[in-house]
Order: structure tokens, then sequence, then C-alpha cells
């Protein structure tokens, strides 16, 4: 067994403690939550899981400390893919099946120190992997015999990750950002949110319609469970749910780069967006100073939010459809 570890407008506030934004040691600085005092200075891994229906089921998904989901290409639907974080990635059994990575990847990945598991991608991506904040392995991964063509054959272990970093030469040492030691900030205790806009359901099927993403608030584990092509997400190696404590929905504009789809979102920047968690939502705002900086999200009043310890899902939402985010 591996280690587990509106469209409405509302008016709300969150409930914000006083906490440090250190990182204490035994703390997960991607969930808030212990981890192995092994892994404390340990460099994340964001790996880039194709989303295309015939990848599915997934392998590994549910142990990912933090997924985004975002438009991978203006064609197809809109089909999306997933960059998955983990934190104790050397215990990871099969994982993925991975695919190639994109512009915006590269530029969130660092917000976490994280290091790029991917197969290769389009040229535009070369320009990002070249700047010195940008760290990452490509392709040669362990292919598994699965009946599937063999884009979809790719996976990768922990035991492999390790030898992968070992033969790159890539440090493993996690470079806090200068920020703050934690990518959020965390709630010292689970926190709900005050107003009354209920997110009992978050839909984003007319945002990602070739796969219907959808979130239920889970109400016996206080979760989110994620949906997608009409089912929900279970890990295909021991069925585990996919699910999130934090939901957090960016709205973001982008720029098509080629009439094949191919488009960088415009991540730094500012715009809009909602923090969802125990049921319940709020308007917040997000702001992105450069390419190294960290993604920050604040709240109607103007106070960076305080997030529940736990993983987190973050929907990269294309602003030209924004207004068809349902939460209910």
């Amino acid at each position: 067994m591996r280690f587990k570890r509106l469209l409405a407008a509302a008016v709300g506030v969150i409930s914000v403690l006083t906490v440090s934004t250190t990182a204490y040691a035994g703390t997960n600085e991607l969930t808030g939550l212990e981890v192995r005092d092994e892994i404390i200075n340990q460099r994340p891994v964001a790996i880039m899981v194709d989303n295309e229906k015939t990848a599915l089921a997934h392998y590994g998904t549910a142990e990912a400390d933090i997924v985004y989901e975002m438009m991978n290409s203006t064609a197809n639907g809109r089909i999306t893919r997933l960059m998955c974080l983990y934190k104790d990635w050397g215990v990871l059994q099969q994982t993925g099946s991975i695919r190639s990575v994109r512009t915006t990847n590269v530029i969130l990945a660092d917000e976490y120190n994280a290091v790029l598991i991917h197969d290769g991608g389009p040229f535009y991506i070369n320009t990002y992997l070249a700047q010195p904040y940008a760290a990452h392995i490509s392709g040669g991964f362990t292919r598994v015999k699965n009946g599937k063509p063999r884009e979809f054959t790719e996976y990768v272990f922990g035991t492999e990750l390790t030898s992968r970093f070992a033969k790159s030469k890539i440090s493993t040492n996690y470079v806090q950002a200068p920020e703050r030691g934690t990518h959020f900030v965390f709630n010292g205790a689970d926190t709900d949110l005050g107003g009354n806009t209920v997110a009992n359901n978050v839909e984003l099927g007319s945002v990602f319609p070739h796969n219907k993403s959808r979130l239920q608030f889970n109400a016996g584990t206080r979760t989110y469970d994620y949906y997608e092509y009409g089912s929900i997400h279970k890990d295909a190696e021991d069925g585990q749910v996919l699910t999130f404590k934090n939901v957090i929905l960016q709205n973001v504009s982008f720029t098509q780069l080629d009439p094949n789809g191919y488009l960088t979102y415009n991540v730094i920047g500012s715009g809009s967006g909602y923090y969802i968690t125990n049921g319940k939502a709020i308007p917040i705002t997000w702001s992105k100073g450069s390419e190294t900086g960290i993604t920050h999200y604040y709240s109607a009043e103007g106070n960076e939010i305080s997030v529940n310890r736990g993983k987190t899902y973050i929907g990269i939402v294309p602003s030209d459809t924004w207004n068809l985010v349902g939460i209910n």
C-alpha cells in the first residue's frame, strides 16, 4: 500500500487566523499537513498527467497534494491536462500516464520550487525551460503495456524518479520562496467561510466541455470529490477517490499561439476568482507579480486569505468562459 497521506456575486468573509508563514519542521509546504521527517527538505515534483478519456483510469493522482487543471488546447473541445504536485514522490507507485508540458505549467511549477516531470512539449516551451528557475526531467520513463496506443503507455515510479534525479544532477533540496516558507497561508484549525454562498457543487462542465469537470462537496469527509466524463474519479490502483479540502478557481485570460490551439495563460498579472471549502464559497482576487513570484489570493476586503490544511484543486478558468462557472 502506498503512503497516503457563483456565478452569483457573493459578499462573504473568511475567518483569518493569526498563523505563521514559516514552514515548521515536519510540515508539508503544499498542504500544511505533517510529513515524514526524511522529506521535510525535499523539493516537490509536478507531474504532467494526460486527461484524455483514453488515458483513464489514472494511476497515482489521488496521492497528489495539489492538482492544477487547465485547458491544454483550444482544440478538441478545450481538452484539459492535469499538473499533479507531490511532496513525497519517492514512494509513488505507477503514476500517470504522463504527457507533454505547456508554457504555463513551467511558470506555475516554479512557485513551488517543483521539478516538472513530463515527456516533451511544443517548441514554445523551450524559452521557458531555458530560464534559470526552470527544472525538469523529460521522457524515457517506464512503458506499461495496457492495450492502448503508445502515447497512453508512459508512467513514472518513485524509485525511477530517484535514479533520474541522480543522473540529471538536479538538486532535490527544497528552496523556500523569498516571500515565505509555505505557498499558502494555512489556517491553524479547520475553518468555515462566512457569507451565504452555498457551494455544494462546483460545475465546470461548460468551461471544460471535453471532460465536463465537476467537484461535489462530500459532507462526510468535508472535501470536494472530483468528477469527469460523467463519473467520480477513482485511482486505478486502489480505488481511492480524488478529493480536495480546498478548491480555488482563477479567472485568467490566455494568448493563443497558433492555429493548432497551443496557448499561454496570462498568469502573471491579476484577476478574479473563488475560494471554496467546507460547502461555502467567497469571491477572491489573485495576483502574481513575476514568473518567479507566488500567486497570492485576497478576500473582497483586500486581506490575503488563509486556506484550510489539506489537498487543493486549482482550476485555471479561461476568461472567455468565466461566466459559465456554476456554484450552487
